[in-house]
């Protein structure tokens, strides 16, 4: 069985997602910012009964992240799966960025999912495939969510844009927009989410959904 790419595996989403589909059987690598994060993630794909393979990457830099992923496909190969996790979260008003800050963010919350996806999406079309997932939010923009508000509309139309790039050769291309704060325990438990990315990666062509709006109780 071949393997999941999860960029961006704090505790939370990234690390649910990561031994989601390590009970699956699946290989995982998982990358992040810090070694601290890395290890984390690899203990609990450990914990969950696979190996994983854990890079440090930033995924503002795309030298580095994408040598990572050059790397990832060199020990693991061509993944069925790249989730798409990274996020620079901060809440923040109008003006209260500089525009230098502001371009931070969005380099972490959109630029990276599309270098990434640009990166892989090719490799997974000549193997035949593969599924390419993003982690959104903010499905209604907030003032006092400014940064984050904007970086979440720009993956939602960056995936658009690369589904139709790279959806007709075979690669499913879709969003899962989290309607709220995650905890563990509450209608928004990372594990409840990490099904989500499971189902979509199971769809076959023909199938396929674009987003998942999960609210905690129902999906839209």
């Amino acid at each position: 069985m071949a393997g999941v790419f999860v960029i961006g595996a704090g505790p939370g989403v990234g690390q649910a997602v990561a031994r989601r589909f390590a009970r699956e059987g699946f290989d995982i690598a998982v990358l992040a910012r810090s070694r601290s994060t890395v290890d984390g993630a690899v203990g609990a794909v450990d914990g969950a009964g696979s190996k994983a393979l854990g890079l440090e990457a930033d995924t503002a830099d795309e030298d580095s992240l994408r040598s990572a992923l050059d790397a990832a496909v060199e020990r693991l190969g061509v993944p069925d799966v790249l989730v798409y996790n990274a996020a620079r979260v901060r809440y923040d008003r109008p003006g209260e960025l500089s525009a230098a800050e502001l371009t931070e963010t969005l380099r972490v919350n959109v630029v990276g999912a599309v270098s990434a996806a640009t990166h892989l999406a090719p490799l997974m079309a000549g193997n035949g495939g593969g599924t390419v997932l993003l982690t959104s939010g903010m499905p209604v923009p907030r003032v006092a969510g400014t940064s984050l508000s904007i970086g979440k509309a720009g993956l939602r139309a960056a995936r658009s844009v690369l589904a139709e790039e790279f959806g007709p050769y075979g690669v499913h291309i879709a969003t899962v927009t989290v309607a709220g704060p995650v905890s563990p325990g509450s209608p928004l438990d990372p594990d409840r989410i990490a099904e989500h990315y499971l189902r979509l990666a199971r769809q076959p062509t023909g199938q396929w959904e674009d987003d998942v709006l999960f609210d905690g109780e129902t999906v839209k």
